[in-house]
């Protein structure tokens, strides 16, 4: 049984998700996730998964939670050089 282009499209999705794979294997994955709702899904969910994360990694802590850390981080520094 020959591949029908899912192990392809699916070994390269974060990179066509991310424009990193060159134009012509890009519209050769474009193309078979255009035909097969399988991986159409598995596109939608790491497109939405990289979306998530990329937005959480933009969120700051709460300056409490920094002012802890930074206080933390110095009282190991003061008794490292005690």
């Amino acid at each position: 049984m020959s591949d029908c282009g899912c192990d392809k499209a699916r070994q390269s999705l974060e990179e066509y998700l991310r424009n990193e794979v060159c134009k012509t294997e890009h519209s050769d994955i474009r193309e078979h996730l255009e035909s097969c709702p399988s991986c159409q899904e598995e596109a939608v969910i790491s497109r939405t998964l990289t979306d998530v994360v990329a937005r959480a990694c933009k969120e700051t802590a709460p300056e409490e939670l920094r002012d802890q850390v930074l206080a933390r981080l110095r009282a190991a520094q003061t008794a490292a050089h005690a």
